[in-house]
C-alpha cells in the first residue's frame, strides 16, 4: 500500500468565537506547525487528532489506493490534497501527499 504524508502547515486561532460560543476547556490541540505523520496505507497514525482524523481520512484512503487529482486539477500536485480539521475555533492547514 501506498504510504501518505502529512505535514501540519498551518494553526489560527479565532479568540473572538472561542470567548462568544466555546465553553471552557483545559486542552486544545496539541499539534506543532511543522509536524509530519506518515500515514501506512490509509490507517490513523499513532497520536494524530481523532478529530482531525475524520476529516482528512477519505482523502488519505483515496490516496493510499493510487487515487487523486481531486476536484479536477485543484492541486499543482494531483497526488495530494491541501485539508484542514474540522474545528471552528482552532482550525489546522494539513498537506497529504503521497510519499516518494
Amino acid at each position: 500500500m501506498i504510504k501518505i504524508k502529512i505535514t501540519v502547515v498551518k494553526k489560527a486561532q479565532y479568540d473572538d468565537l472561542i470567548e462568544k460560543y466555546e465553553n471552557p476547556i483545559e486542552h486544545a490541540c496539541d499539534l506543532k506547525e511543522g509536524q509530519v505523520f506518515i500515514c501506512d496505507g490509509w490507517q490513523k497514525p499513532s497520536g494524530f487528532c481523532d478529530s482531525a482524523w475524520e476529516s482528512l481520512s477519505p482523502f488519505v484512503m483515496a490516496l493510499a489506493h493510487g487515487g487523486g487529482n481531486f476536484y479536477d486539477g485543484w492541486m499543482k500536485n494531483p497526488k495530494s490534497a491541501m485539508l484542514s480539521c474540522n474545528d471552528g475555533f482552532r482550525p489546522v492547514s494539513f498537506y497529504v501527499e503521497v510519499c516518494e
